[in-house]
């Protein structure tokens, strides 16, 4: 297990553990109207790109999950989760992920970040702009209720 120091609001993060899980469906299931899976949330146990939020009493308040791809260029990190319990927005709890994940890419050879996002979450697109993040191409019907998707990049080399 890897604890690193105190973030914002008091969390620590770390990797994510098998007993997180439930912690962290439970987030999803409130973030999300088309919620992953546990299995889904089980598979990632192990990448050192699940991360967790917890709080002082070790309670998940957060998380994050970021792979690394092979691309015709290099290496291409992609964010494939992220969410904060609902309590817990606006104490920058999902810029402190943001930045472990960015941290993390980076030192894995990637040389941007990718993300999806749905073009109605206005306050997540917020987000990852005031963390560099710049609108790439949009998706259309890219969720399985046909939403349409924002393509959002983040340059780790800049």
């Amino acid at each position: 297990m890897t604890i690193s120091r105190p973030e914002a609001d008091g969390v620590t993060i770390r990797r994510a553990e098998r007993a997180d899980v439930l912690a962290v469906v439970r987030i999803e299931s409130a973030s999300f109207p088309q919620p992953w899976p546990a299995d889904a949330f089980e598979a990632f146990l192990g990448e050192p790109g699940f991360l967790v939020a917890v709080d002082p009493e070790n309670r998940v308040v957060g998380y994050a999950i970021a792979d690394v791809t092979p691309t015709h260029g290099g290496l291409l990190g992609h964010l494939k989760d992220i969410a904060v319990h609902p309590e817990r927005r606006g104490n920058g709890v999902a810029t402190a992920l943001l930045g472990r994940v960015f941290t993390l890419m980076y030192t894995s050879g990637a040389d941007s970040l990718k993300l999806e996002v749905r073009e109605s979450n206005e306050p997540a697109i917020e987000l990852y702009r005031s963390a560099g993040f710049e609108p790439l191409r949009r998706v259309d019907g890219y969720y399985a209720d046909g939403e349409d998707a924002i393509v959002m990049l983040h340059d780790l080399d800049g």
